[in-house]
């Protein structure tokens, strides 16, 4: 899979599991891995990367005499996770458009080659001459 492309989708999962409540790293880590393998060195400058463009929000809480730190779904965030699953509905059109197409009978040598615009008008004026 593509990078870039990649990377977005992994934003995306993590927001969808702070959609249940504040987490922290490692049970955010749990609950993804669950499905897609991700690790922490993957997952922390995803959350730093959502915290700098708003998507999420920190704070810090004592448990068991240490402070962690939780990530927090922003209305930036509900908003990215909206906007990717509106954006996923065309990519599945295009999915199918692209599977159908596939699907249908291969060109096969000996049907009529396509030329290009100049070398078609060559030809024609080569034809007329005779």
């Amino acid at each position: 899979m593509d990078t870039q492309r990649k990377k977005g989708m992994l934003d995306v999962c993590v927001l969808a599991v702070l959609k249940e409540g504040p987490s922290y790293g490692y049970m955010i880590m749990k609950s993804i891995g669950s499905s897609i393998g991700i690790s922490e060195s993957t997952l922390y400058p995803i959350l730093k990367r959502l915290e700098q463009n708003g998507s999420l929000k920190t704070y810090r809480k004592e448990y068991n005499g240490r402070m962690r730190k939780y990530y927090q779904l922003t209305s930036s965030g509900q908003k990215r996770i909206d906007d990717f699953l509106e954006e996923w509905k065309e990519l599945e059109r295009m999915y199918e458009f692209v599977k159908r197409e596939n699907e249908k009978k291969p060109w096969t040598l000996g049907q009529e080659e396509i030329q290009p615009e100049e070398k078609r008008a060559d030809t024609e004026k080569g034809e007329n001459s005779l």
